[in-house]
């Protein structure tokens, strides 16, 4: 099995708007082009065009409609997942092989194609499904954070972050060192509310996510509730809120 570094003090991740992502999938699809060639390449599809097409992919976005019980009032909520980079990752313990791992210099979770040996052990340890197995290549594939482009100097620093975040064409998805209260991502999700995904799992994702806002109708005096689970003042001991609890039941049906 696979041991996990002692410590990471940089903790790269993301934090995800759920408020302004409006589910357009371009964070998927850059994602994809990116990685088709990066450093799990080549992300396979088979049969795209026939009646049961799969396929490699490391960003998915699930949308639900979200129903008030007491109003009737409806909202779309588009929720995209990838792989958290979890500090207490069970998809590298589980490992036989050590092809999963965690890097120390960034808490960057990561394959070894070279050794993985496809037996979807960390799939299953995965309580958020964020492991991809790739048929044709017979190896288990991730979300990387791009490291190869995040860190390659031949590209201006404004664009060394992931393929999602570059290419979201409402900047609702964030990049940055998590690890450091200081920095602008963890002083978003600190004024924000941001929270971790089914925290109750004990993977410390590092990835955070904010809730909806409360929507406007008309004026500032007349507000439109969000749907009672979407609420974002009612935030629980955890600091997850109703919002994650509900996320929580539908990825774990």
């Amino acid at each position: 099995m696979t041991d996990l570094p002692k410590s990471t003090g940089k903790k790269l991740g993301l934090v995800i708007d759920l408020d302004i992502c409006v589910g357009c999938h371009a964070c998927a699809v850059n994602c994809k082009e990116w990685n088709t060639s990066g450093h799990m390449a080549p992300l396979t599809d088979l049969l795209p065009y026939g009646e049961e097409p799969s396929g490699v992919w490391f960003n998915r976005i699930h949308s639900f409609e979200v129903v008030d019980e007491n109003s009737g009032d409806s909202r779309t909520v588009h929720f995209p997942k990838s792989c958290l980079h979890c500090d207490d990752a069970p998809c590298v313990t589980v490992c036989p092989t050590g092809a999963s791992y965690k890097r120390e210099e960034d808490g960057i979770v990561l394959v070894n194609a070279d050794t993985c040996i496809g037996c979807k052990l960390c799939s299953w340890a995965c309580p958020y499904g964020a492991r991809e197995y790739d048929e044709d290549a017979g190896v288990m594939k991730k979300c990387t954070l791009c490291v190869d482009k995040i860190y390659n100097e031949n590209l201006p620093p404004e664009s060394r972050v992931p393929a999602c975040v570059s290419t979201c064409p409402v900047a609702a998805r964030h990049f940055g060192d998590l690890g450091d209260p200081n920095s602008d991502v963890s002083r978003l999700v600190e004024a924000r509310g941001g929270y971790a995904l089914m925290p109750e799992q004990d993977c410390a994702p590092v990835n955070r996510y904010l809730p909806p806002r409360p929507r406007k109708n008309g004026s500032d005096d007349e507000m439109i509730r969000a749907p009672r689970m979407l609420e974002y003042k009612d935030t629980s001991d955890d600091g997850a809120g109703l919002l994650a609890r509900w996320v929580d039941r539908i990825l774990s049906s």
